[in-house]
């Protein structure tokens, strides 16, 4: 496989289209939880129901979208980039 391969170069642009967005969507999510956690404390702590507050069910809601973005960029890695790697190596 030839490292200066057009098509080697067009999967990594690729591969960078896909990742980015990814990327920048938890930074939105984490750093946006960060700053309700530093700015605005009584928000988080209303009580939705007992024992459950809105920062605790946001809390989780951050862990469960960083699951759900790396899901998202391993099934394109798994399906798209892999299978284009694997037909550049024949």
């Amino acid at each position: 496989m030839n490292y200066s391969d057009p098509r080697l170069e067009a999967l990594a642009k690729q591969r960078w289209r896909v990742a980015m967005p990814l990327t920048v969507a938890m930074m939105v999510i984490y750093f946006g939880f960060i700053l309700l956690v530093a700015f605005n404390k009584p928000l988080l702590g209303t009580v939705l129901m007992p024992g459950m507050s809105l920062g605790m069910l946001l809390g989780v809601l951050v862990i469960l979208s960083a699951w759900v973005l790396i899901w998202v960029y391993v099934r394109w890695a798994n399906t798209t980039y892999d299978a284009a790697i694997a037909g550049m190596r024949k």
